[in-house]
């Protein structure tokens, strides 16, 4: 019998500099209610989903920074989510800026993690791909300062045994490179859930809205084919601080079909049901991958 999962991708319209988190956390509270009303077992939320994505916002001042990152998860603050994902029995993957203490040094990370129904984190994922800029420029239209404000993610590409399913994170910029899914891949990974944030307009060099959307779907199909994987990518969208996000959250299966695809610029749930053994299949059948033990076994 086929190990089906229904996931869910809690796409969110924009989050302009003036919310507060409090305003930020009632919408996924929202959403994930939703996604249990449709059955969903895994929702999926975007990266940076607490704020604005403020690497587009240039500050000087190290404690205005700070006021962005999340010292524990939870905390006060966002223990509601967690509290319904217990009541709903949810899992849910969420990205947020992560302030960390190691090594007696502060770091500051782009992160998301998987919590499981039961409210515990399962686990913790750092971006490595960061793009962008150090330095502030001010001929471009906004800033994209991920490199000032974030540290390399120093955990690899792990992934997690959960809900009977080999699942793994990237975030982001991630999607585009093909060792990203090829990591997870030789560790049979089934599931991989993937917030992200993308401006339409690109800063280095003129590039139109349709092929943005092209290269962003591309490759992620080709990821999840490769890999044998389903892949939930989900994105804030809109027009957040004069700034327009693209959008294009989907459900992409083992097969590099999209099954499942946003088509509004606001807070949107969309679903499927998951077969879990279809990626197996090409795995063995298509790619004979050699298979490596997951480097993580989570419940």
């Amino acid at each position: 019998m086929s190990r089906k999962l229904r996931v869910g991708a809690a796409q969110l319209g924009p989050i302009q500099l003036a919310d507060s988190k409090a305003s930020v956390i009632r919408r996924l509270l929202n959403l994930m209610e939703e996604a249990h009303t449709s059955g969903c077992h895994l929702i999926v939320y975007p990266e940076l989903a607490l704020t604005t994505f403020f690497p587009r916002h240039w500050r000087d001042s190290t404690a205005e920074i700070d006021l962005w990152f999340e010292r524990e998860m939870p905390s006060s603050e966002t223990r509601p989510l967690f509290e319904a994902a217990v009541r709903l029995q949810m899992s849910f993957y969420l990205g947020y800026a992560e302030l960390a203490f190691e090594q007696e040094d502060i770091r500051r990370y782009n992160t998301s993690i998987l919590v499981g129904p039961d409210g515990r984190v399962v686990g913790k994922y750092r971006k490595v791909h960061l793009p962008g800029h150090r330095d502030f420029r001010p001929n471009y239209p906004f800033q994209q300062l991920e490199k000032r404000y974030f540290d390399v993610g120093n955990l690899g590409f792990p992934v997690w045994w959960h809900r009977d399913v080999i699942m793994g994170m990237a975030i982001c910029n991630d999607r585009r490179w093909p060792e990203t899914y090829r990591v997870m891949g030789l560790q049979d990974v089934e599931l991989i859930m993937l917030g992200y944030n993308t401006h339409t307009i690109n800063q280095y060099h003129a590039e139109s809205k349709h092929l943005k959307m092209l290269h962003h779907h591309i490759v992620m199909q080709a990821g999840a084919y490769q890999n044998g994987t389903w892949i939930v990518a989900t994105a804030k969208t809109g027009i957040e601080d004069g700034c327009e996000l693209m959008g294009g959250s989907c459900i992409v299966a083992p097969t590099g079909e999209i099954v499942a695809h946003a088509v509004t610029q606001e807070d949107e749930l969309i679903t499927f049901d998951c077969d879990m053994d279809l990626g197996g299949q090409i795995k063995r059948n298509r790619f004979n991958l050699p298979i490596t033990v997951a480097s993580s076994t989570t419940v």
